[in-house]
């Protein structure tokens, strides 16, 4: 009685290989399914179904008449084959960076619908939003033909949904994320706007002897502040109070 173990895809892939080796068709064959096929997580701990085909009896061709089997080529490696030849650390870090991409890429969603949401509140009803993603920073790009309103006196509007943003998209992230929303490239004029103030305020500290205060503003203005002003050997800058009311005080040195 002749009997052949064979692996594959699925049972059925498992079960045609045998048939097919045999050189018997199904009804000439007894099968028995050792194992079914098992996809695994990502293809991780996947496993080939294995079956057990016995040819029957009444179907055996007498031993002089039986025909050779001819090998069949030897296939390319199947996805899971690879993943095997792979060590475990290497397949383990990929799916964890595959799944955490999945979640980062559903975090910034999240926040796109989050903004929209918002904003329609405000009665704007044709705000489009782009970003662009690099490393942890994720840029969010918001267009309408009421941009002015988005953004608001000095930025306070378009400042308040990017810390609304930033909470949303941390909270559906597996890793921490700084986000900034910007319109019509306020952040970029605005930078300007802070560098040429920056210059002007240490100029007036040093022409008065005194320290200068600015009125509070978000930390990442602050810090633009501060970095204008690092290459000034002449003055002194440092934040005073409590969020929101931080502000930046500039002092000559003496």
């Amino acid at each position: 009685m002749k009997r052949i173990t064979q692996t594959g895809l699925t049972v059925e892939d498992a079960i045609s290989a045998a048939l097919e080796k045999l050189q018997i068709s199904r009804e000439e064959a007894t099968i028995h399914v050792i194992q079914t096929e098992k996809k695994g997580f990502f293809g991780f701990g996947a496993k080939e179904a294995e079956v057990e085909v016995t040819v029957n009896e009444a179907a055996a061709p007498p031993a002089e008449e039986k025909k050779p089997v001819v090998e069949a080529a030897e296939a390319e490696p199947t996805a899971t084959e690879e993943q095997a030849s792979s060590k475990p650390e290497e397949i383990l870090e990929e799916l964890v960076e595959e799944a955490s991409e999945e979640v980062n890429e559903r975090a910034i969603e999240e926040t796109k619908n989050y903004i929209q949401t918002i904003v329609k509140g405000m009665k704007i009803d044709d705000l489009q939003i782009t970003h662009q993603r690099k490393g942890k920073q994720v840029s969010f790009y918001l267009e309408s033909e009421k941009v002015a309103m988005l953004i608001g006196k000095r930025g306070n509007t378009l400042n308040s949904l990017q810390q609304l943003a930033q909470l949303v998209a941390n909270k559906h992230s597996d890793q921490f994320m700084i986000v900034e929303l910007d319109a019509e490239n306020y952040r970029e004029r605005r930078q300007e706007t802070l560098e040429q103030l920056a210059d002007r305020m240490a100029d007036k500290a040093i022409r008065t002897g005194g320290r200068v205060q600015f009125e509070p503003m978000p930390s990442y203005e602050r810090k633009v502040i501060h970095q204008a002003l690092s290459r000034r050997l002449d003055i002194d800058t440092y934040s005073e109070g409590k969020e929101p009311n931080r502000y930046l005080v500039i002092e000559p040195l003496r």
